[in-house]
């Protein structure tokens, strides 16, 4: 069985060794390369096609959350997981939004990183068990949906009170562009008219 490529992108190298040291002890593992910035991990990726990239959230000039997102734009099959010494609900929200498969807190045990990368591999989200969250809300997370940047931008104006019209004279697309995207985001949060669309996506910390 080929062995699961995955990238570490953290910019303290203590965290890189621990790592390291955590995942050669996980047989069908590889750490196949490490970064310390988003820049050099997006070169890594190119380069090695991993299948899993495991980024820190505070990273110099771009965020893990931001990697995240160009990651998942530009290789949608790469499974992400985010980690950070903070668990924050907001951090670990924004992650999520930004297309993260999962999120581990940096004390995390190699069992629990084990666990983690098996879930996300497999299709499920994997939450860390250190969070700081009930199970109430570890669900909500989970079932929250994931939104492009397009749909988030139009999300805020219909929560502002926009008509689609000035929807679309405002971000320079069509009428029936804005009407797409809304009907995505009724159907994404599962309701069928903007007020409850508004409240969902409020009760989400989205907007």
């Amino acid at each position: 069985m080929d062995k699961l490529k995955v990238i570490v992108v953290d910019d303290h190298p203590m965290v890189i060794e621990g790592m390291r040291a955590m995942l050669q002890q996980i047989a069908y593992v590889e750490l196949c390369a490490a970064a310390s910035n988003a820049f050099m991990a997006l070169e890594m990726v190119e380069e090695k096609q991993p299948d899993l990239v495991i980024t820190d959230i505070n990273l110099p000039e771009i965020s893990g959350i931001e990697l995240t997102a160009k990651l998942k734009k530009e290789y949608p099959a790469i499974k992400v997981i985010g980690m950070s010494t903070f668990n924050e609900r907001s951090y670990i929200s924004q992650m999520i939004q930004s297309g993260a498969d999962g999120f581990l807190v940096k004390s995390a045990s190699k069992e629990e990183i084990e666990k983690a990368i098996s879930s996300v591999i497999d299709g499920q989200m994997y939450l860390s068990v250190d969070i700081n969250m009930n199970t109430q809300e570890k669900k909500a997370l989970k079932d929250q949906p994931v939104l492009t940047r397009r749909e988030k931008e139009i999300l805020h104006l219909i929560a502002d009170g926009l008509t689609n019209p000035q929807i679309a004279e405002k971000l320079f697309i069509s009428l029936n562009t804005v009407d797409t995207h809304r009907k995505n985001l009724l159907a994404k949060f599962e309701t069928n008219n903007s007020a409850s669309l508004i409240k969902l996506a409020s009760k989400s910390g989205i907007i």
